[in-house]
């Protein structure tokens, strides 16, 4: 959530702060706020489409702070949409901001667009520093404020609503928390970070009489996440509340006045109603009790979650997701992509830095998210649905959020056998679920025998990423994702070495040999616009590729993002490899490392269509030659059940889109 213009108004003034030297104590973490904030703050190419590793370290560096420090974070995350769908106005105009980022980023201007996997490669660092988290099955605030009520401790977020929360512990906004800057005081108390934390008692001394019970009616009078300012203009003009003067949170503070005259929230309502037209009282006043019981705590327990595991929601329960489906959520090892479709049947794309004259990179990765569809939307058996269940989609159509209705795939029964429904998905054979997730990404497991189980998914996507990408995968391009690869592979066996991966002596050298080539000045690097989008549409196939894996309960290893995708290194080997094939002989130091580069290719060739083989084995430049000749390819066929006449000729064919 968060209440219009209230974070830097509070921000104007010290004395509604204390000063905190955070020790020896619970912490609950807002989880969204932090990864985006770790995420802008990090040392990640926001225009190339991030850089996992760097914002894993940061990830790593801040818990690191917090144990120095005896601070037992407890990570809470936002799960899908509100089952009410509230949001969905405000959720389109978000959308919308982004891309006019995502635009600006593109031409060369500012602006912040996190990843498309910040989030996924935030819990698999979770997971792997042992964080204790929770993934909620809605917005995360109430739940929040809940567990930390009752625990007595602080919150750390950026949301201005834990500004309208009663927190016994207080809240910590993350831009005042230095994390960075550990102090150290006298024994025996030992390290703290230093901290401001807001205090409602002060906020609400500054405007006294005003009693703290009035702020949640204060916060959705000036406009959050679910009230229009729009439908409370009437009240502004005829109490003479607007700013006066122009003056900055001049309404803020008028409202703040106007509010203390009264003992309770009940008697300011009243108030608020006298000021509009009879006709409307009744429904203002319903919209205005909804929204402040979004102020109220949540009655969920996560404690009891992270004590043994337990994660009981009413909404949940109500949804009808099945038991097995509601655990993943919880514990992260499901997307809340997955509760938008199965309550709601609507999706939002996230946007990415690609070219904006093109269709949309998440078109490549259409065919993965039919077949996820049809996994999550199956009639159970004896009610065959006439029509395929539809899913609307929420992304781009060049510089415009779009609205597309897409048909979920059927999944075929020689795979699977007789249709299974999803609340006993996960009792489906192993090799059954493996069968299906690599029937989708158009690849057979013999040919991915020989490649070290957790490259296993990457290398199938990128099978599968030559054959949908629409224009066709570049040659340098290929190699360039593939080196990357390997170069993640070198940082995996020679920074983070221990059982049961240890460096050869030869990975050594080649990393040293690597990071010299980093380390060498180039002509400045121009951002190539085609080949950041075809690497988009990597990262798409991946990340449904990660979906339809966790929704088949993992027939594949779930690959380490921190490792896979530096979108710094794989755009200047890209450069690089288009004037000088030497590049490609980077790893050549270690007879491992050059054999796995070798051995993915060998891979991609055997597994893509003809017309991709002869493409993944031309040089860099005979791309140049194909374009000046004018022969246009054929559009390769694009794997998955059901799906395959969407990449060729028209891909788009199972959308029925409108503006």
């Amino acid at each position: 959530m968060g209440v219009l213009g209230l974070k830097s108004f509070v921000e104007e003034r010290d004395s509604f702060f204390t000063e905190l030297q955070v020790r020896d104590t619970k912490l609950v973490v807002d989880g969204s706020s932090l990864y985006h904030y770790l995420c802008f703050a990090s040392d990640s190419d926001l225009r190339r489409g991030g850089d996992y590793g760097s914002f894993a370290a940061a990830v790593s560096e801040f818990f690191d702070s917090l144990r120095r420090c005896r601070i037992s974070p407890f990570v809470v995350l936002d799960g899908g949409r509100d089952p009410s769908d509230r949001k969905l106005p405000l959720l389109r105009e978000r959308a919308a901001d982004r891309l006019r980022k995502a635009c600006s980023l593109s031409r060369g201007g500012g602006g912040q667009v996190a990843p498309l996997l910040t989030r996924e490669a935030f819990v698999q660092a979770l997971r792997r520093l042992a964080v204790p988290f929770v993934q909620c099955f809605a917005e995360a605030d109430r739940e929040i404020a809940g567990l930390a009520s009752r625990w007595g401790c602080p919150v750390l977020s950026l949301d201005s609503d834990f500004c309208v929360f009663d927190l016994p512990g207080g809240y910590c906004p993350l831009n005042h928390f230095q994390w960075q800057s550990v102090g150290a005081a006298e024994e025996p108390r030992g390290c703290y970070v230093p901290a401001r934390r807001f205090s409602v008692e002060r906020f609400c001394e500054h405007f006294a009489p005003l009693h703290k019970s009035l702020l949640p009616l204060f916060a959705v009078m000036s406009g959050n996440d679910y009230v229009c300012l729009a439908r409370l203009e009437a009240f502004y003009s005829r109490a003479r509340l607007a700013a006066g003067g122009g003056a900055r949170h001049g309404r803020l503070r008028a409202l703040l006045r106007w509010l203390a005259q009264f003992p309770r929230p009940a008697q300011a309502l009243d108030g608020v109603l006298e000021h509009l037209q009879a006709r409307r009282r009744e429904e203002v006043r319903q919209l205005l009790c909804a929204a402040m019981e979004d102020y109220a705590p949540s009655e969920v327990k996560l404690e009891d979650f992270f004590a043994g595991g337990r994660y009981e929601c009413a909404a949940a329960g109500s949804a009808g997701l099945p038991q097995w489906v509601r655990s993943a959520l919880a514990r992260g090892r499901l997307d809340p992509f997955v509760s938008n479709v199965l309550v709601l049947r609507s999706i939002f794309l996230r946007v990415q830095v690609e070219n904006m004259r093109r269709p949309s990179a998440h078109g490549a990765a259409l065919p993965i998210r039919q077949v996820i569809y049809g996994l999550l939307l199956r009639e159970p058996r004896g009610r065959a649905a006439a029509q395929p269940p539809v899913v609307c989609e929420f992304g781009r159509l060049q510089t415009t959020v779009h609205r597309a209705n897409v048909r979920a795939a059927s999944v075929p029964t020689e795979l699977c056998g007789d249709p299974f429904p999803l609340d006993t998905l996960t009792e489906v054979p192993l090799s059954c679920r493996q069968a299906l997730l690599l029937e989708t990404l158009g690849v057979q497991m013999s040919s991915l025998a020989a490649v070290p189980s957790h490259l296993q998914l990457p290398a199938a996507v990128t099978c599968y990423w030559l054959r949908c990408s629409e224009p066709p995968v570049k040659s340098h391009q290929l190699k360039a994702l593939l080196l990357m690869l390997v170069a993640g592979e070198l940082h995996r066996t020679t920074a983070h070495a221990g059982p049961p991966v240890s460096p050869a002596e030869d990975d050594s050298v080649a990393y040293n040999q690597f990071v010299k080539w980093k380390e060498k000045q180039l002509p400045r690097e121009e951002f190539d616009l085609d080949a950041a989008h075809s690497f988009c549409q990597w990262q798409c196939c991946l990340q449904m590729g990660l979906y339809l894996n966790q929704l088949l309960s993992a027939p594949l290893a779930e690959p380490d993002l921190s490792r896979l995708y530096s979108g710094t290194l794989v755009h200047r080997l890209c450069q690089e490899l288009k004037s000088a094939a030497s590049v490609e002989n980077l790893f050549s130091a270690s007879q491992r490392l050059a054999g796995l580069y070798q051995l993915l290719l060998r891979t991609v060739e055997a597994a893509v269509a003809p017309a991709f083989q002869k493409m993944a084995t031309a040089p860099a430049g005979s791309c140049r030659k194909k374009k000046a000749s004018g022969k246009k390819k054929k559009p390769a066929r694009c794997a998955g059940p059901g799906a395959q006449q969407l990449c060729s000729g028209n891909r788009f064919a199972a959308l029925q889109g409108e503006d």
